[in-house]
């Protein structure tokens, strides 16, 4: 008969069965819009040098960067998504740094331009961004497209604690995420918020109480759990090639994972339960195995220990 996890079923509500079974079958696919934007503690406005953590080649001023028209890169994603993993409706997802750093009607513009390659299998609409970069009108922009679209606001909240989110040089305070999760409530758009663990300074103890922190937010959809990797041209990659510091390895992260995901609220989507970088870009950890036996890892891992989401949530 095999296991539940041979059936296809995760010991955690994971995103592709939700893909599924909204979709009735169909097979989604993200495809990633780059809109050349930059973010708040990279250009002065709140500070230089971006998240410690972030790999500086994408701190490149603007106009240094070349990359390809949106246009472009919507239809090469689609035509991609459709030869290779026969990909049937899409997800528009503006993913590289702030996607909501700009005026509203210059995002409209960018927004629309994408969704409009490919309008019959566009499915849903999906920004990266930081809490800091929000207001009313931006979020009135975001909700008028939800009459044809599902639309997906995500937002790095990367720690609870003020302490860490100044030592990786955030830039934005816990308290400025509360203050923006408070203006999104009762919002048509579909929250995701991105958590990143690991970080040396931080217990276990004190990274479960993140559970705590997303539970309390009736209008989170959606979660990605990242673990925290180094990666070359970062500041914190510096500093790690100088004093190497205790990281997450793969059989510790799961354990991690174990102790946490019975914490977290069982109607939250789990979009992703660990973080990948490029193999070229990273310095550690290096777990030796490819995304997909990551996944297979974890997940096997997860179903061995008994893990079920909400097990230990109370309301």
């Amino acid at each position: 008969m095999g296991t539940l996890l041979d059936n296809g079923v995760k010991p955690y509500n994971h995103y592709g069965a939700y893909l599924k079974e909204k979709y009735s079958g169909q097979r989604v696919f993200k495809v990633i819009v780059d809109g050349n934007f930059t973010c708040p503690n990279r250009d002065g406005s709140k500070g230089y040098g971006g998240c410690t953590y972030c790999n500086v080649d994408s701190f490149t001023p603007d106009t240094a960067r070349k990359i390809p028209s949106i246009r472009e890169q919507v239809e090469n994603g689609i035509e991609r998504a459709r030869n290779s993993y026969a990909a049937e409706k899409f997800i528009i997802y503006f993913q590289p740094n702030t996607n909501t750093y700009a005026p509203a009607h210059l995002l409209k513009m960018m927004y629309d331009e994408a969704l409009s390659i490919d309008p019959e299998n566009t499915v849903g609409l999906s920004v990266g961004t930081r809490p800091d970069c929000l207001d009313f009108e931006k979020i009135q922009l975001l909700e008028s497209y939800t009459d044809r679209l599902d639309v997906d606001l995500e937002m790095g909240m990367e720690s609870i604690y003020d302490d860490t989110l100044e030592r990786i040089n955030r830039g934005c305070s816990h308290g400025e995420f509360l203050s923006t999760m408070k203006l999104l409530e009762g919002t048509k758009l579909e929250l995701c918020v991105h958590t990143i663990f690991g970080f040396p300074w931080e217990t276990e103890e004190m990274m479960l109480k993140y559970a705590e922190e997303i539970n309390r937010q009736p209008h989170i959809k959606f979660v990605k759990l990242h673990h925290l990797h180094i990666v070359k041209g970062s500041i914190m990659g510096a500093k790690f090639n100088k004093e190497p510091f205790k990281l997450f390895g793969i059989e510790d992260y799961t354990d991690f994972l174990a102790r946490f995901i019975p914490l977290l609220r069982p109607d939250i989507i789990i979009q992703r339960i660990f973080g990948i970088a490029d193999k070229e870009l990273l310095i550690a950890p290096n777990w030796g195995y490819p995304k997909s036996k990551i996944q297979t890892y974890i997940d096997k891992g997860l179903e061995s220990r008994g893990v079920k989401q909400g097990a230990k949530y109370f309301i």
